[in-house]
């Protein structure tokens, strides 16, 4: 981690069994310590104390969070995020979240051993990405989709020349030949501006084999769907949601919010011809994270789009200390689509699919 003066919060920030840390003002910083939300005893002695903490992390890299910017993200170089808030936009004060990125879990075994996934779903999204599937992964906040796909990142070709497009810079992909793009807020006399969109396009005139876009939250959705649709590959996007078909509603919305000027049924026709996937997650009660979809965005079906699960999480009970277990299954009704580009790669078998 920087070399930073981190104040009260360093001890909640070196203890591994603390996610999250929410400082509400001086007076009250929160933690979640085992899936569970509880006040802590660490106080800082003033507002300005917490204002200098944030000073002290964001300006070594370029960014600021005062009266024209009252709030920003940023990202330690460990991967934890920060979101900063200041009043009067917080009525309360100033309020810093720090979402700290898990040192225990550094491969895609260990989300087995943590129940997020099973060995064939494991398998299976491996083989997708190795195949250059396009997908999306999606969920509440907190669930565990930055880390999923930075695991999944692992299984890109060391030889591809990847491209990262984020709001804040927080995924740390291994391969060699790896560009990491950032936006950027406007200066204090709103210029300069680098969004999204700017990246999006920008990153397709750099020679990518593979974009991954951090979050897809608004009109840049079509950009994303239009590199997706230039030949652009194994192209992975997050977008947040509540499952995989409200998220495909989500993404109509933000394609529509662009700009473009198409009926509705041509933005579903863009996405199902586009999108061949969706990776689901949630998190459940006892604070577990757990991939609960895996559907195919099968095409059009009478102007509406056609999903297809191919794994789905069935909860089998809640012990009498809330831990949920459950198991992530095949379902598929159908082969997916993109099934025989995976079987010509040998990727996968049909056993995948079969239930044991």
């Amino acid at each position: 981690m920087e070399k930073l003066d981190f104040g009260p919060v360093k001890k909640l920030l070196d203890d591994p069994s603390v996610s999250e840390i929410m400082i509400n003002g001086a007076e009250k910083v929160f933690i979640e310590k085992n899936g569970k939300k509880v006040l802590s005893d660490v106080r800082f002695g003033s507002e300005a104390e917490v204002k200098k903490l944030v000073e002290s992390i964001y300006s070594p890299k370029g960014k600021r969070v005062d009266r024209d910017v009252p709030y920003a993200d940023c990202c330690l170089d460990d991967g934890t995020r920060i979101n900063a808030i200041i009043s009067p936009v917080s009525r309360f004060g100033m309020s810093v979240t720090f979402r700290k990125f898990s040192k225990d879990i550094n491969s895609v075994e260990d989300l087995i051993k943590l129940d997020t996934l099973d060995q064939k779903a494991a398998e299976f999204l491996i083989a997708c990405v190795k195949g250059k599937i396009n997908m999306l992964f999606s969920g509440g906040t907190a669930v565990g989709k930055t880390t999923l796909l930075q695991l999944l990142s692992g299984y890109f070709s060391p030889t591809e020349r990847v491209i990262t497009i984020e709001d804040a810079a927080e995924l740390k992909l291994e391969q060699d030949n790896v560009i990491s793009l950032e936006t950027r807020t406007p200066d204090r006399e709103g210029k300069g501006e680098v969004a999204l969109r700017d990246l999006i396009r920008n990153a397709l005139r750099m020679a990518p084999d593979r974009l991954v876009i951090g979050e897809v939250r608004g009109p840049e959705a079509i950009d994303m769907i239009q590199a997706m649709a230039t030949g652009h590959s194994g192209t992975i996007g997050v977008v947040h949601g509540n499952s995989p078909r409200e998220v495909v509603s989500r993404l109509e919305t933000m394609i529509l919010m662009s700009g473009i000027n198409i009926p509705l049924w041509e933005v579903r026709k863009l996405i199902a011809s586009t999108i061949h996937m969706i990776v689901h997650l949630d998190r459940f009660s006892d604070g577990s994270r757990k991939i609960t979809y895996i559907t195919e965005i099968r095409g059009l079906e009478r102007e509406e789009i056609a999903f297809n699960d191919l794994f789905l999480h069935r909860i089998t009970n809640i012990d009498e200390h809330g831990k949920v277990f459950g198991t992530l299954k095949p379902c598929i009704r159908y082969y997916p689509k993109f099934f025989q580009k995976l079987q010509k790669l040998s990727l996968v078998s049909d056993k995948i699919f079969v239930n044991e």
